[in-house]
């Protein structure tokens, strides 16, 4: 609608990765730097993580853009929760390759075979993972086996893993993984906008739609739309697909800050309507001690006087696949410390050539990540609490 009455020539601010719309901002200029960079090489892996909606995958797709395909095969892998049986043949078929009904070592022989084939052709391999926080421990050893592949000294495969922060983290604290961390050529996290990009930004989309100046964008709508949004790119696309949208209604030539304003509260009101309850988004005050959060669950329940109220059965099964989800999660993450921990103490007492340095860094991890744990079971308890204070039937908590 709107882009029909500024006379844009398509939507400026779709949500879905487009090459057409890249912008070289700080950060991505130093991802584009590392990526040739990794690339140049020809071997190993190279990881790029950022926020939900930093630009990861329209980065990638400018990439793809510039690359020669005379010279360079491309598979492509979305992942959601592969172990390592599945990511061999999902990477197989990334490259076109039929192991339908096959084995892993039939799916191992098809991909090596495949990647001997390019090689001889003169061509190079790479891999494009998406979504890599979602890998199973398995599926990362498993794309490191196939980093193995060479034809002579050459390798035949190199890998580009995108991930969310929490992949970083993985990546960076798992001993399982130290095979893998040292393979990784280049890495960059992908940080928000600065408050000086947005406007270029902003101006840039536009511009790529035939923005003649209409609307005017008042420049104090600048720093706000940053305040608002973070920096991340598709939330800034997202205020302005309804800023622009308000504007065509209420057919304003200019875009004031009210505007945003306002645009700003109806999506935040539309947030605490319709927000989906996940086990991610349960996370109220996190700094309640667990032994407060037991205790205030305790009053809440004990004061509680009036009749219980009639609830929706469907917010309260969310409610409860949510929590459980939290605890399970919780309960895996703790199981994994616990093998952790138990490693360093081996090391500790067997390992007489660590250095006090090494044994502390690999302590701290841990410590670090039992923090995580403690603010997920205070999240979690904070939850219960209010589900209880909001009328929540005693036996759905």
């Amino acid at each position: 609608m709107y882009e029909q009455y500024y006379g844009f020539s398509e939507r400026p601010f779709q949500l879905t990765p487009d090459p057409a719309f890249f912008f070289e901002s700080i950060t991505h200029k130093k991802a584009l730097s590392y990526l040739g960079y990794g690339l140049n090489q020809g071997e190993g892996f190279i990881v790029i993580t950022g926020e939900v909606g930093s630009g990861k995958s329209t980065l990638v797709a400018h990439l793809k853009e510039k690359l020669d395909a005379d010279r360079m095969s491309v598979g492509e892998v979305v992942t959601s929760a592969l172990d390592g049986e599945e990511m061999i043949h999902v990477a197989a078929r990334s490259f076109g390759l039929d192991v339908e009904g096959r084995d892993k070592a039939a799916a191992l022989a098809a991909i090596e075979h495949f990647l001997h084939e390019e090689a001889r052709n003169g061509k190079r391999c790479l891999l494009i993972v998406d979504e890599s926080q979602n890998l199973s421990i398995g599926a990362l050893e498993e794309l490191r086996m196939l980093s193995n592949f060479q034809l002579g000294a050459h390798p035949l495969l190199q890998t580009l893993l995108l991930g969310q922060p929490e992949f970083k983290r993985l990546l960076a604290g798992s001993p399982e993984l130290e095979q893998l961390r040292q393979r990784v050529i280049a890495a960059h996290h992908l940080e928000p906008m600065q408050p000086g990009e947005i406007e270029p930004y902003v101006r840039h989309r536009l511009g790529h739609v035939g923005w003649d100046g209409n609307p005017e964008l008042d420049h104090g709508i600048f720093t706000k739309l940053h305040r608002a949004t973070g920096g991340i790119p598709r939330k800034i696309n997202q205020v302005m697909t309804r800023l622009l949208l308000l504007g065509a209604v209420e057919e304003q030539a200019v875009i004031e800050p009210d505007m945003l304003d306002s645009v700003i509260e109806e999506m935040e009101g539309d947030s605490a309507a319709g927000e989906e309850i996940t086990a991610d988004n349960i996370a109220p005050d996190p700094q309640l001690p667990a032994s407060q959060a037991i205790a205030q669950a305790r009053r809440a329940e004990a004061d509680r006087k009036a009749p219980e109220q009639p609830q929706s059965e469907g917010l309260a099964e969310a409610q409860i696949v949510a929590i459980e989800r939290a605890f399970a999660d919780r309960d895996r993450e703790l199981d994994q410390l616990r093998r952790e921990i138990g490693e360093t103490r081996a090391s500790f007492a067997g390992e007489t050539g660590q250095g006090s340095e090494a044994l502390d860094e690999r302590l701290a991890r841990i410590e670090a990540r039992l923090d995580e744990q403690e603010q997920s079971l205070r999240h979690v308890l904070a939850q219960l609490i209010e589900f209880l204070e909001a009328g929540g039937r005693r036996e759905a908590a």
